[in-house]
Protein backbone atom coordinates (compact mmCIF):
# COMPACT_ATOMS: atom_id res chain seq x y z
CA UNK A 1 0.00 0.00 0.00
CA UNK A 2 1.15 3.54 -0.65
CA UNK A 3 2.65 4.94 2.54
CA UNK A 4 3.96 8.40 1.61
CA UNK A 5 3.08 11.57 -0.21
CA UNK A 6 6.11 12.79 -2.17
CA UNK A 7 5.72 16.58 -2.32
CA UNK A 8 7.62 18.31 -5.13
CA UNK A 9 7.94 22.10 -4.98
CA UNK A 10 9.48 23.58 -8.16
CA UNK A 11 12.11 26.28 -7.82
CA UNK A 12 11.50 28.63 -10.74
CA UNK A 13 10.61 27.65 -14.31
CA UNK A 14 10.17 23.97 -15.14
CA UNK A 15 11.69 24.11 -18.60
CA UNK A 16 12.34 20.74 -20.11
CA UNK A 17 9.07 19.31 -18.80
CA UNK A 18 7.01 21.39 -21.16
CA UNK A 19 7.69 19.36 -24.28
CA UNK A 20 9.14 20.21 -27.67
CA UNK A 21 11.61 23.10 -27.84
CA UNK A 22 11.24 26.17 -29.99
CA UNK A 23 13.74 27.56 -32.43
CA UNK A 24 13.56 29.46 -35.73
CA UNK A 25 13.70 26.08 -37.49
CA UNK A 26 11.27 24.33 -35.15
CA UNK A 27 8.29 26.53 -34.36
CA UNK A 28 6.09 23.72 -33.09
CA UNK A 29 4.45 25.57 -30.21
CA UNK A 30 3.30 23.20 -27.48
CA UNK A 31 2.73 20.20 -29.75
CA UNK A 32 4.88 18.03 -27.51
CA UNK A 33 3.78 19.50 -24.20
CA UNK A 34 3.91 17.07 -21.30
CA UNK A 35 3.39 18.28 -17.76
CA UNK A 36 3.52 17.40 -14.91
CA UNK A 37 6.37 14.83 -15.04
CA UNK A 38 4.94 11.33 -14.77
CA UNK A 39 5.60 8.65 -12.16
CA UNK A 40 8.44 7.14 -14.21
CA UNK A 41 10.42 10.37 -13.76
CA UNK A 42 10.13 10.14 -9.99
CA UNK A 43 10.96 6.41 -10.04
CA UNK A 44 14.20 7.24 -11.87
CA UNK A 45 15.05 9.75 -9.15
CA UNK A 46 14.53 7.07 -6.48
CA UNK A 47 16.94 4.66 -8.15
CA UNK A 48 19.47 7.41 -8.81
CA UNK A 49 19.36 8.61 -5.20
CA UNK A 50 19.55 5.03 -3.92
CA UNK A 51 23.13 4.80 -5.25
CA UNK A 52 24.28 7.59 -2.93
CA UNK A 53 21.86 7.54 -0.01
CA UNK A 54 20.62 3.98 0.44
CA UNK A 55 16.85 3.98 0.64
CA UNK A 56 16.68 0.18 0.39
CA UNK A 57 18.63 -2.69 -1.10
CA UNK A 58 18.51 -2.41 -4.89
CA UNK A 59 16.58 -5.66 -5.46
CA UNK A 60 14.16 -4.79 -2.67
CA UNK A 61 13.57 -1.33 -4.11
CA UNK A 62 13.07 -2.81 -7.57
CA UNK A 63 10.34 -5.15 -6.32
CA UNK A 64 8.70 -2.98 -3.67
CA UNK A 65 8.80 0.56 -5.09
CA UNK A 66 5.38 1.67 -6.32
CA UNK A 67 4.73 5.26 -7.41
CA UNK A 68 1.64 6.91 -8.81
CA UNK A 69 0.76 10.38 -9.97
CA UNK A 70 1.13 13.13 -10.86
CA UNK A 71 -1.32 15.09 -8.74
CA UNK A 72 -1.07 18.58 -7.24
CA UNK A 73 -2.04 20.38 -4.06
CA UNK A 74 -1.81 23.59 -2.08
CA UNK A 75 1.47 23.59 -0.20
CA UNK A 76 -0.21 24.15 3.15
CA UNK A 77 -2.48 21.09 2.74
CA UNK A 78 -0.80 18.44 0.52
CA UNK A 79 -2.98 15.58 1.83
CA UNK A 80 -6.03 17.25 0.24
CA UNK A 81 -4.45 16.95 -3.21
CA UNK A 82 -6.30 17.28 -6.51
CA UNK A 83 -6.96 14.37 -8.87
CA UNK A 84 -8.50 14.17 -12.37
CA UNK A 85 -12.28 14.47 -12.27
CA UNK A 86 -14.18 11.28 -13.25
CA UNK A 87 -15.76 11.71 -16.67
CA UNK A 88 -19.30 11.02 -15.46
CA UNK A 89 -19.08 14.40 -13.70
CA UNK A 90 -19.48 17.53 -15.79
CA UNK A 91 -18.72 20.76 -13.97
CA UNK A 92 -19.00 24.13 -15.71
CA UNK A 93 -19.25 27.72 -14.58
CA UNK A 94 -22.40 27.84 -12.48
CA UNK A 95 -23.69 24.53 -13.89
CA UNK A 96 -23.20 20.83 -13.34
CA UNK A 97 -24.52 17.52 -14.66
CA UNK A 98 -23.77 13.81 -14.48
CA UNK A 99 -23.91 10.89 -16.85
CA UNK A 100 -26.00 7.98 -15.59
CA UNK A 101 -26.94 4.52 -16.86
CA UNK A 102 -30.51 3.76 -17.91
CA UNK A 103 -32.26 0.45 -17.31
CA UNK A 104 -31.09 -0.52 -20.83
CA UNK A 105 -27.50 0.23 -19.72
CA UNK A 106 -27.16 3.25 -21.99
CA UNK A 107 -25.37 6.44 -20.95
CA UNK A 108 -27.58 9.51 -20.74
CA UNK A 109 -27.67 12.99 -19.17
CA UNK A 110 -30.52 15.06 -17.81
CA UNK A 111 -32.51 15.99 -20.97
CA UNK A 112 -33.85 19.12 -19.24
CA UNK A 113 -30.37 20.60 -18.89
CA UNK A 114 -28.55 22.38 -21.65
CA UNK A 115 -25.24 20.99 -22.82
CA UNK A 116 -22.45 21.82 -20.39
CA UNK A 117 -18.79 21.89 -21.20
CA UNK A 118 -16.61 20.17 -18.62
CA UNK A 119 -14.48 23.20 -17.79
CA UNK A 120 -12.97 21.76 -14.63
CA UNK A 121 -10.70 18.74 -14.97
CA UNK A 122 -9.43 18.53 -11.37
CA UNK A 123 -11.19 17.99 -8.06
CA UNK A 124 -10.11 17.55 -4.46
CA UNK A 125 -9.54 13.97 -3.32
CA UNK A 126 -11.54 14.86 -0.19
CA UNK A 127 -14.61 15.43 -2.38
CA UNK A 128 -14.38 12.08 -4.18
CA UNK A 129 -17.55 10.63 -2.61
CA UNK A 130 -19.61 13.82 -2.85
CA UNK A 131 -22.24 14.61 -5.47
CA UNK A 132 -21.20 16.74 -8.41
CA UNK A 133 -23.52 19.57 -7.38
CA UNK A 134 -21.98 19.64 -3.89
CA UNK A 135 -18.45 19.69 -5.33
CA UNK A 136 -19.34 22.75 -7.41
CA UNK A 137 -21.12 24.53 -4.54
CA UNK A 138 -18.17 23.92 -2.21
CA UNK A 139 -15.65 25.02 -4.88
CA UNK A 140 -13.78 21.71 -4.56
CA UNK A 141 -12.87 21.66 -8.24
CA UNK A 142 -10.17 23.70 -9.94
CA UNK A 143 -8.15 24.45 -13.02
CA UNK A 144 -4.52 23.34 -13.10
CA UNK A 145 -2.29 25.81 -11.18
CA UNK A 146 0.33 26.23 -13.87
CA UNK A 147 0.68 27.95 -17.19
CA UNK A 148 2.91 27.65 -20.23
CA UNK A 149 5.24 30.54 -20.94
CA UNK A 150 7.99 31.15 -23.47
CA UNK A 151 11.33 32.77 -22.72
CA UNK A 152 14.73 33.18 -24.33
CA UNK A 153 17.17 30.55 -23.12
CA UNK A 154 20.91 31.25 -23.48
CA UNK A 155 23.46 28.78 -24.78
CA UNK A 156 26.71 29.60 -22.98
CA UNK A 157 30.28 29.36 -24.15
CA UNK A 158 32.12 26.34 -22.75
CA UNK A 159 34.99 28.40 -21.23
CA UNK A 160 33.27 31.58 -20.02
CA UNK A 161 29.91 32.84 -18.89
CA UNK A 162 28.96 34.56 -22.12
CA UNK A 163 26.33 33.69 -24.66
CA UNK A 164 27.57 32.25 -27.95
CA UNK A 165 27.94 35.04 -30.55
CA UNK A 166 25.89 33.05 -33.08
CA UNK A 167 22.74 31.08 -32.29
CA UNK A 168 23.33 31.83 -28.62
CA UNK A 169 19.66 32.32 -27.76
CA UNK A 170 16.72 30.05 -28.43
CA UNK A 171 13.09 30.21 -27.43
CA UNK A 172 12.20 27.71 -24.71
CA UNK A 173 8.73 26.48 -23.91
CA UNK A 174 8.48 26.40 -20.10
CA UNK A 175 5.99 25.83 -17.31
CA UNK A 176 5.46 28.11 -14.34
CA UNK A 177 3.46 26.93 -11.33
CA UNK A 178 1.40 29.38 -9.36
CA UNK A 179 2.81 30.43 -6.01
CA UNK A 180 1.73 28.25 -3.08
CA UNK A 181 1.19 25.04 -5.06
CA UNK A 182 3.16 21.80 -5.37
CA UNK A 183 3.13 18.50 -7.22
CA UNK A 184 2.17 15.36 -5.29
CA UNK A 185 2.94 11.68 -5.92
CA UNK A 186 2.04 8.53 -3.97
CA UNK A 187 4.89 6.19 -3.04
CA UNK A 188 5.72 3.12 -0.99
CA UNK A 189 9.10 4.65 -0.04
CA UNK A 190 10.25 8.08 1.08
CA UNK A 191 13.06 10.20 -0.31
CA UNK A 192 15.28 12.14 2.10
CA UNK A 193 14.07 15.73 2.26
CA UNK A 194 16.17 18.10 0.20
CA UNK A 195 16.82 19.71 -3.18
CA UNK A 196 17.01 17.52 -6.28
CA UNK A 197 17.47 17.78 -10.01
CA UNK A 198 14.17 16.60 -11.46
CA UNK A 199 12.74 16.29 -14.95
CA UNK A 200 13.99 16.38 -18.50
CA UNK A 201 16.70 19.03 -18.07
CA UNK A 202 17.40 18.55 -14.38
CA UNK A 203 15.77 21.70 -13.04
CA UNK A 204 15.87 22.13 -9.27
CA UNK A 205 12.98 21.19 -7.01
CA UNK A 206 12.52 20.87 -3.28
CA UNK A 207 11.20 17.47 -2.19
CA UNK A 208 9.78 16.43 1.14
CA UNK A 209 7.79 13.36 2.12
CA UNK A 210 4.79 13.03 4.39
CA UNK A 211 3.38 9.80 5.75
CA UNK A 212 -0.20 9.05 4.68
CA UNK A 213 -2.38 8.86 7.78
CA UNK A 214 -4.81 5.99 8.17
CA UNK A 215 -7.64 8.51 8.74
CA UNK A 216 -7.01 10.35 5.47
CA UNK A 217 -9.46 10.21 2.58
CA UNK A 218 -6.90 8.79 0.16
CA UNK A 219 -6.05 5.90 2.52
CA UNK A 220 -9.72 5.07 2.96
CA UNK A 221 -10.38 5.17 -0.79
CA UNK A 222 -7.34 3.04 -1.64
CA UNK A 223 -8.39 0.37 0.85
CA UNK A 224 -12.05 0.27 -0.29
CA UNK A 225 -12.75 -2.60 -2.69
CA UNK A 226 -14.11 -1.60 -6.09
CA UNK A 227 -17.51 -3.14 -6.70
CA UNK A 228 -19.44 -2.12 -9.82
CA UNK A 229 -17.79 1.15 -10.86
CA UNK A 230 -14.41 2.88 -10.69
CA UNK A 231 -12.58 5.82 -12.26
CA UNK A 232 -8.92 6.16 -13.21
CA UNK A 233 -6.85 8.89 -11.57
CA UNK A 234 -3.69 8.00 -13.54
CA UNK A 235 -3.24 6.82 -17.16
CA UNK A 236 -4.23 3.19 -17.72
CA UNK A 237 -1.84 1.07 -19.78
CA UNK A 238 -3.28 -2.38 -20.32
CA UNK A 239 -2.39 -5.22 -22.65
CA UNK A 240 0.82 -6.82 -23.83
CA UNK A 241 4.25 -5.33 -24.50
CA UNK A 242 3.25 -4.75 -28.13
CA UNK A 243 -0.45 -3.87 -28.01
CA UNK A 244 -2.42 -1.44 -25.86
CA UNK A 245 -6.02 -2.14 -24.90
CA UNK A 246 -8.81 -0.16 -23.32
CA UNK A 247 -9.07 -2.63 -20.44
CA UNK A 248 -7.17 -5.71 -19.20
CA UNK A 249 -7.62 -8.68 -21.55
CA UNK A 250 -7.59 -11.12 -18.67
CA UNK A 251 -9.96 -13.87 -17.57
CA UNK A 252 -10.29 -12.37 -14.07
CA UNK A 253 -11.36 -8.97 -15.39
CA UNK A 254 -15.19 -8.73 -15.68
CA UNK A 255 -15.42 -7.24 -19.17
CA UNK A 256 -18.70 -8.90 -20.14
CA UNK A 257 -21.34 -6.18 -20.28
CA UNK A 258 -18.84 -3.56 -19.15
CA UNK A 259 -19.56 0.11 -19.93
CA UNK A 260 -16.97 2.86 -20.29
CA UNK A 261 -16.90 6.65 -20.35
CA UNK A 262 -13.59 7.81 -21.76
CA UNK A 263 -11.81 10.21 -24.08
CA UNK A 264 -9.30 9.69 -26.87
CA UNK A 265 -6.09 7.81 -25.89
CA UNK A 266 -3.09 9.80 -24.73
CA UNK A 267 0.61 9.13 -25.49
CA UNK A 268 2.48 7.35 -22.71
CA UNK A 269 6.26 7.35 -22.95
CA UNK A 270 9.16 6.63 -20.66
CA UNK A 271 12.78 5.52 -20.89
CA UNK A 272 14.65 2.64 -19.29
CA UNK A 273 18.38 2.08 -19.02
CA UNK A 274 21.24 4.47 -18.34
CA UNK A 275 23.42 6.68 -20.51
CA UNK A 276 26.55 4.85 -19.35
CA UNK A 277 25.48 1.45 -20.69
CA UNK A 278 26.33 0.28 -24.18
CA UNK A 279 22.67 0.03 -25.09
CA UNK A 280 21.97 3.49 -23.74
CA UNK A 281 18.47 4.56 -22.89
CA UNK A 282 15.61 2.75 -24.54
CA UNK A 283 12.51 4.79 -25.23
CA UNK A 284 9.14 3.11 -24.81
CA UNK A 285 6.00 4.50 -26.36
CA UNK A 286 2.38 3.39 -26.41
CA UNK A 287 -1.10 4.77 -25.91
CA UNK A 288 -2.86 4.92 -22.56
CA UNK A 289 -6.47 5.25 -21.45
CA UNK A 290 -6.69 8.82 -20.06
CA UNK A 291 -7.26 9.65 -16.39
CA UNK A 292 -10.90 10.24 -15.53
CA UNK A 293 -12.07 7.20 -17.51
CA UNK A 294 -15.00 5.44 -15.83
CA UNK A 295 -15.57 1.67 -15.89
CA UNK A 296 -18.93 0.15 -14.91
CA UNK A 297 -19.19 -3.63 -14.44
CA UNK A 298 -22.12 -6.04 -14.47
CA UNK A 299 -20.44 -8.21 -11.86
CA UNK A 300 -18.57 -6.76 -8.88
CA UNK A 301 -14.83 -6.51 -9.30
CA UNK A 302 -14.35 -6.90 -5.53
CA UNK A 303 -10.72 -5.78 -5.58
CA UNK A 304 -8.71 -2.74 -4.67
CA UNK A 305 -6.21 -1.48 -7.26
CA UNK A 306 -3.50 -2.89 -5.03
CA UNK A 307 -4.94 -6.37 -5.57
CA UNK A 308 -4.88 -6.16 -9.38
CA UNK A 309 -2.58 -8.93 -10.72
CA UNK A 310 0.63 -7.61 -12.30
CA UNK A 311 -0.05 -9.58 -15.49
CA UNK A 312 -2.94 -7.19 -16.19
CA UNK A 313 -0.22 -4.69 -17.08
CA UNK A 314 2.60 -4.79 -19.67
CA UNK A 315 6.03 -5.57 -18.27
CA UNK A 316 8.89 -3.56 -19.76
CA UNK A 317 11.74 -3.25 -17.30
CA UNK A 318 9.52 -2.55 -14.31
CA UNK A 319 5.94 -3.88 -14.48
CA UNK A 320 3.90 -0.81 -15.29
CA UNK A 321 1.83 -1.36 -12.16
CA UNK A 322 4.93 -0.22 -10.25
CA UNK A 323 4.58 3.12 -12.08
CA UNK A 324 1.02 3.54 -10.87
CA UNK A 325 -0.63 2.76 -14.18
CA UNK A 326 -4.40 2.55 -14.06
CA UNK A 327 -4.70 3.63 -10.43
CA UNK A 328 -8.45 3.73 -9.87
CA UNK A 329 -10.88 4.49 -7.07
CA UNK A 330 -14.49 3.35 -6.52
CA UNK A 331 -17.26 5.67 -7.70
CA UNK A 332 -21.05 5.64 -7.57
CA UNK A 333 -22.99 6.00 -10.83
CA UNK A 334 -26.73 6.73 -10.92
CA UNK A 335 -28.60 3.72 -12.29
CA UNK A 336 -26.00 1.17 -11.16
CA UNK A 337 -27.47 -1.15 -8.53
Amino acid sequence: MFKYLVIVSPLGFLYGSAGAFLSPENLVGRSGAKFPPDAATLAGLFFSENKHNEIAAHDKLKHELFISGPFWAKQDDPEAFYVPTPRHRIIGEGKDDEWKLTAQRQWERDPKKQDIEGEYRWQSIDAWRRKTSDIRKNHEMSHAPWEYVSFLHPQMKSDERHVLPKHGLFLENAVQMDEGFCLVYLSTYALPDGWYRFGGEGHMVEICCQEISSESTVHQLLTTKIQKACALISPGVWGSNHLSHRYPKHSEFPNQGMKMLTDKPIPYRYRIGQRSTERGRLGRGRYAVPPGTVYVFKKPLDKTWWEFPEDWFPREGLPLKHLGCGLCLPVEIDGVA
